[in-house]
């Protein structure tokens, strides 16, 4: 398909920024105009990279805009805690030279820019997009300067949406009664969070209140007028020099752009559409002409030309496809909810991202949205799996495991029967960056008693894992991969492999090759496996019980293999290597075969698929290379096959 220069993105160079500031002496025009080029180049990398927040990016530019260019300098440490707005953030540093233009291109691609804030990153003090952490990190940073005898303002910036987060209200009563005056958060308080509004979700009530009430100075603004914004920050140095501050300010999510503008969501309409993900072409190139329009007319009636963007003929990535098994598993739980009025549904504010649009459709009154406190969802969960219910737990894999784990384990000594389901599992989708990747969730979750950890690795090993979980008395930690089921996982899952019962810690041959028999569960690590095994010979054994295996099973298995190797998307430690390495051992056979477990062994990456797992030796090609063994086998020995029974 050829393509015309109209097709082309573009962006804007750090010598345009220049030429603006430089050029503008009306204070309030060129902070409207560089706002406006940082949206430009923001909606481009955004673009380029495939994925990104456009619309927290937007809400927030103007904010970033007057904390970078009018409110800190020196020794001041500004940063963001929700961490959507980092494309913003990256487009306003790059335009002020602070990080090198050739980053522009580099959104979430591996050694650019991540796809939430990082430390390795120039000018990003703390890692961030786990929500809720920001202040308490302002507040340690606050109590280390005043030990080191460090004077230093800190300024943070926070979502609405990540005020339901309860460790904010942990923070706010120590950072008051510490007479915290160098700490100043800004809420970009947009009103909407990931996809619809915190009103419905978990209104946030009198936000001016809460604050106060822990003694905070608390002022409000139009975050998107620099005239209330500068107000505000003169006030909170003048009426609050001596306490911890807030500023509340009012955007609107995709501010700056009629396109992207929650204003400009039809009535009734409960989805924001550009909460994250590039737009589609078309809304691209409309977007751009709203935002270059914008800009022009701040530049020229300050006596500037018009902006220069330049076209670059690269293209957002082509996205893999496949079945999306949160999409495959929400059917599925509809369908067991239908038969068992006991199944109730629980998220934490990411309905699209777990499959659950159909249950809310049919069964409204057994779904209850949590919102973003996951703590709180998992300790309703006991109370509702008390009564008899069987509660079905979701959000990303990241978060459930993580934040709420304390809560999981007390389910656990109640003998509470709670289903954990955790969406965008393992190193993928790897864009979003480490904050998103869960790598360690099944050591976190593991060893708690009663509770069985399993992967599906397709669409009808899903279908068999909802039947397991609906009728299983145990609780169950249910790891679903997000990315796209590549080609080589479907048509395993559904051959005869696929359709096979789930049987506790038993797994299945699904491709019989040479006597290095490579273990893997999901449909990441036994795509790459499948594809490795055309070079290196693989015996290949789907494995979907992540901590549990059947002794008799694995004697068989072992039997005949020179050596077993388990692939994880996860850390080698506390994962399913581990606990098949121990059961190995504990078989105490005549003859144990080599044994190796290959997975992560440090913070995951930023990229694409790609480029990661080929980072970290997952990729096909590199653990073809890894599992490549001579079959040192006598003269004329065929290749080993496994029994049926395996």
């Amino acid at each position: 398909m050829t393509t015309s220069p109209e097709d082309n993105l573009h962006w804007l160079p750090t010598a345009e920024f220049e030429r603006v500031l430089g050029g503008i002496t009306d204070r309030h025009d060129r902070l409207r105009a560089f706002s406006a080029l940082s949206r430009i180049n923001t909606l481009y990398m955004v673009m380029r990279a495939g994925s990104g927040h456009l619309g927290s990016s937007f809400s927030a530019a103007d904010l970033v805009t007057w904390l970078l260019l009018e409110e800190t300098g020196g020794d001041d440490v500004f940063f963001s805690s929700k961490g959507h707005d980092a494309p913003g953030l990256y487009a306003a540093l790059i335009g002020l030279g602070k990080l090198d233009e050739s980053l522009v291109h580099r959104l979430r691609r591996l050694g650019g820019l991540p796809g939430h804030p990082d430390v390795r990153t120039p000018h990003m003090p703390f890692n961030t997009g786990s929500l809720g952490m920001g202040i308490s990190k302002a507040k340690g940073l606050v109590l280390a300067n005043r030990l080191l005898g460090r004077d230093q303002r800190v300024f943070v910036l926070t979502g609405d949406g990540e005020l339901q987060e309860g460790q904010n209200y942990e923070a706010l009563g120590g950072a008051a009664n510490a007479g915290m005056g160098e700490l100043t958060v800004i809420v970009d308080h947009n009103k909407i969070q990931s996809d619809t509004w915190v009103g419905d979700v978990n209104d946030l009530g009198d936000l001016e209140a809460r604050f106060a009430g822990f003694g905070w100075g608390v002022l409000r603004c139009d975050g998107h007028d620099f005239g209330q914004i500068e107000k505000a920050f003169r006030r909170r140095a003048e009426q609050y020099a001596g306490r911890p501050a807030v500023i509340i300010a009012d955007t609107v999510k995709g501010g700056g752009c009629p396109t992207f503008a929650a204003t400009s969501m039809p009535l009734g309409e409960w989805r924001y559409r550009f909460h994250s993900g590039a737009p589609a072409p078309d809304v691209y190139a409309q977007a751009h002409a709203e935002l270059l329009h914008t800009a022009d007319t701040i530049v020229t009636r300050n006596g500037l030309t018009k902006l220069a963007p330049r076209a670059s003929d690269a293209r957002p990535p082509v996205k893999a496809t496949g079945p999306s098994l949160p999409e495959v598993y929400g059917r599925a739980l509809l369908d067991a909810a239908l038969r068992d009025e006991r199944i109730v549904a629980m998220d934490a504010d990411l309905v699209l991202d777990t499959g659950l649009i159909p249950f809310t459709e049919k069964l409204p009154e057994r779904f209850i949205e949590c919102g973003i406190a996951e703590q709180d969802m998992v300790s309703m969960a006991s109370g509702l799996a008390a009564r008899g219910l069987v509660p079905f737990v979701h959000s990303f894999s990241c978060f459930l495991h993580a934040r709420p784990n304390e809560h999981i384990y007390n389910n656990a000594t109640e003998g509470r029967r709670v289903i954990y389901v955790g969406s965008l599992a393992g190193v993928l989708p790897a864009a979003p960056g480490h904050s998103h990747q869960a790598v360690r969730d099944v050591s976190a979750v593991g060893a708690v008693p009663g509770l069985v950890v399993l992967e599906p690795a397709g669409p009808v090993q899903v279908g068999a894992a909802v039947e397991y979980c609906a009728s299983t008395t145990d609780s169950v930690y249910l790891r679903l991969v997000s990315a796209p089921v590549p080609p080589e996982v479907v048509a395993m899952d559904a051959g005869p492999s696929g359709a096979a019962p789930l049987e506790v810690g038993r797994g299945t041959v699904v491709r019989q090759g040479g006597s290095t028999v490579a273990i893997g569960a999901g449909p990441v690590v036994l795509g790459e496996l499948l594809r490795a095994a055309e070079t290196a010979d693989l015996t290949v054994v789907n494995l979907p019980w992540l901590n549990r295996v059947d002794p008799a099973w694995l004697a068989d298995l072992a039997s005949g293999a020179e050596r077993i190797v388990v692939v994880e998307n996860h850390y080698t430690r506390g994962g399913q290597a581990d606990l098949v390495a121990r059961a190995l051992l504990e078989l105490d056979l005549p003859a144990t075969p080599r044994f190796r477990g290959v997975g992560l062994t440090g913070v995951p990456v930023c990229g694409t698929a790609d480029e990661v797992l080929d980072a970290h030796g997952l990729s096909a090609a590199r653990l073809a290379a890894t599992l490549a063994l001579p079959e040192a086998r006598p003269e004329g020995e065929t290749t080993w096959k496994p029994s049926a029974t395996s």
